[in-house]
């Protein structure tokens, strides 16, 4: 129950000034809502081999871009409080440590769950279409990844201390992810070489279960191995940045 508090606690600090500024909510989906409006009017009918709409088949991709583009960049809000020294003065606190970033990826992953709601809202009007408990199942598998990649991210700022240091490393690695990823257009068609070097990227796998899952195709191998990686990540992305935390706090 400590721990539940510390957490509700940090997370309540973290999300005051997102609720005091409701515009960054916006702001923060800008991005996914551009290509959604002007990339997905352009694509076919189908655009793979399993039949999806082109709507079908499009948002989910745009949602785990989405959850990229949120969630490894909150590292940025950690830099802050590390170099004017707040996480130190939490030592004297009776505050659980791992709190202090669990609390943080709760904000992150709350505020990216509504921007996507806002984001399918859009793509409803647009002309998706999914039920909700496929939706629901997608929402979960993408809460999953936020956390996992949130996770990393505070890491990383844990590790390089400096937004000019931290930003390159951020795009260096979110943007071949997400080409490789084939959120934007199917790898399947893409050259021999380029999709065999996707397929070592994890997040292929993450993209494709997200869609079968919106598609409500749940008994799929492929939604079994993408939920498996997303956890896999979750956990190695938690246990390395909680390590660097305590080192740091010791």
């Amino acid at each position: 129950m400590s721990f539940l508090r510390d957490t509700w606690l940090t997370f309540d600090r973290a999300v005051r000034p997102a609720l005091r500024s409701p515009g960054t909510l916006i702001v923060g989906v800008a991005v996914p809502l551009v290509y959604l409006v002007l990339f997905g009017p352009l694509l076919s009918d189908t655009t793979d081999e399993s039949g999806l709409s082109s709507w079908q088949w499009f948002v989910p991709g745009m949602l785990i871009q989405l959850a990229l583009f949120i969630t490894a960049n909150a590292g940025f809000s950690l830099i802050p409080d590390t170099r004017s020294g707040v996480l130190e003065r939490m030592q004297v606190t009776p505050l659980s440590r791992v709190a202090l970033l669990t609390g943080r990826v709760l904000k992150d992953v709350v505020l990216l769950l509504v921007q996507a709601v806002l984001m399918i809202g859009l793509a409803l009007i647009l002309g998706f279409r999914a039920g909700v408990l496929p939706i629901l199942a997608g929402l979960v598998l993408l809460a999953i990844t936020a956390i996992a990649v949130g996770f990393t991210s505070y890491g990383l700022a844990l590790k390089l201390k400096h937004e000019f240091a931290l930003a390159p490393v951020v795009s260096g690695i979110v943007v071949p992810l997400m080409l490789l990823s084939g959120v934007l257009l199917p790898m399947d068609r893409a050259p021999d070489w380029l999709y065999y070097l996707s397929r070592l990227n994890p997040l292929s796998y993450v993209v494709e279960a997200e869609r079968e899952l919106i598609s409500g195709n749940y008994d799929q191998q492929i939604v079994l191995i993408g939920v498996a990686v997303a956890i896999g990540l979750l956990i190695l992305s938690t246990t390395w940045s909680l390590r660097l935390l305590r080192r740091q706090l010791a």
